[in-house]
């Protein structure tokens, strides 16, 4: 087993999270964005500000970071290529967001729960189409 490229794990990293951001700007921000604030408003919060998008895009970043870094890890298993990046995507995917997500479901009262489902099919396939396409940029040394 041969060392990690860290150029290459980086970049494909800065990919993956880029990728996956965009795929949730489209979704969470114009398609459901009003949704998001009313459900703010009801409880008595401000709809989210510039930093917080901003936050929310730094761990974005941190996920497609962390999705490429399991596709390094299990590229010797199960082999290079998109198959392989899609279960990265799938398992990332269920530590970030449907675990966290599935919270949201449970609580009642807090967020309706067709949002907290929405965001959750709109991680699925933030974390899979990004990795997909930062793992396309990943190469052994």
């Amino acid at each position: 087993m041969g060392k990690i490229n860290v150029g290459r794990w980086i970049l494909g990293g800065l990919v993956a999270g880029i990728v996956g951001d965009i795929v949730e700007s489209l979704v969470e921000g114009l398609w459901l964005g009003p949704s998001w604030n009313g459900a703010m408003t009801a409880l008595g919060r401000h709809s989210l500000s510039t930093g917080q998008i901003v936050e929310f895009n730094l761990v974005g970043l941190v996920i497609g970071f962390a999705a490429v870094w399991i596709y390094v890890g299990i590229r010797p298993r199960f082999g290079p290529g998109p198959k392989t990046a899609f279960y990265a995507g799938l398992v990332t995917w269920v530590l970030a967001s449907l675990v966290a997500n599935t919270f949201f479901m449970v609580i009642p009262y807090l967020y309706p729960h067709h949002l907290a489902l929405y965001a959750t099919i709109a991680d699925f396939v933030a974390c899979v189409v990004g990795t997909i396409a930062g793992a396309a940029l990943y190469k052994e040394t």
